[in-house]
């Protein structure tokens, strides 16, 4: 009598989906603002308050016009010292870092890498046709790779 194989109906195949690589699946949505008319006192004030180490400025309009971070209070902080001016009496518009650089929502989690990388930032706001919708951050990456090392480069 001949030997039978018994072999159970497959199952389609379904490759899994993977983890997305989009900046816009790993920033930060809940951001603190600035305006350029804060005093400098007052910003190193929420900083303090939230653990947080800068923040993106924006104007009337909500427009972005630059990033005010720890580095820049610090700058001005030891500025004011050595020309004997008053410190907290300055304006965010005064301390902040113009024209920063961005990334587009729908760039990839290596694209922020790059430039993080390159630039030396620690934050980067994330615009979405022209309007800023989030941050991303170093950390974010790292966390990000660390969520796609077991989807994409063999978690044993």
């Amino acid at each position: 009598m001949p030997i039978k194989s018994f072999q159970a109906a497959r199952q389609k195949f379904v490759p899994k989906r993977r983890k997305s690589l989009l900046v816009r699946d790993y920033m930060t949505r809940d951001l603190i603002t600035f305006t350029p008319q804060q005093s400098i006192l007052e910003v190193m004030r929420i900083l303090i308050r939230n653990k947080i180490s800068g923040g993106p400025v924006l104007d009337d309009m909500s427009n972005l016009i630059g990033i005010i971070s720890e580095a820049d209070c610090i700058k001005h902080l030891s500025e004011s010292k050595y020309f004997n001016q008053p410190f907290f009496d300055r304006k965010v518009a005064q301390s902040m870092s113009e024209n920063p650089n961005t990334i587009e929502a729908d760039k990839t989690i290596f694209d922020v890498a790059t430039l993080f990388h390159k630039t030396n930032r620690r934050r980067l706001p994330v615009l979405e046709q022209g309007r800023l919708i989030g941050q991303i951050s170093r950390q974010d990456v790292v966390k990000a790779a660390l969520l796609l090392r077991s989807q994409r480069w063999g978690n044993k």
